[in-house]
């Protein structure tokens, strides 16, 4: 199943490494966080880790720790703009409840 990327999101996290100049991608994960107990974690790539598992969408790269992989499968990552408001958002199918802050989710 894996992970996936809309365009929009392709194109923010493309502009975003652009701007910054290098990077091979990002990496999501998840840690132990928040009134729900978990929280996804967003960074740059320089290095690819061994153990990483890479995907790939609209020629963008994620990688994705094995940990990580077991609660992020089938996750579809969008970019949306609501208002004055814009960001990342984690369509995520093993999500059974998040807090009220939207900050953290159980799965």
């Amino acid at each position: 199943m894996g992970i996936s990327l809309t365009e929009s999101a392709a194109r923010h996290i493309a502009s975003q490494l652009e701007g910054r100049g290098k990077g091979l991608g990002i990496r999501l994960g998840v840690t132990t966080s928040g009134c729900s107990g978990m929280a996804y974690v967003l960074e740059f790539v320089d290095e690819e880790s061994p153990e990483d598992q890479v995907f790939e969408d609209h020629g963008v790269k994620l990688f994705i720790d094995p940990k990580s992989l077991v609660y992020l499968e089938g996750t579809e990552l969008d970019f949306v703009r609501e208002g004055l408001n814009e960001g990342l958002q984690f369509r995520n199918p093993n999500v059974t409840g998040e807090c009220g802050c939207g900050e953290s989710f159980t799965v």
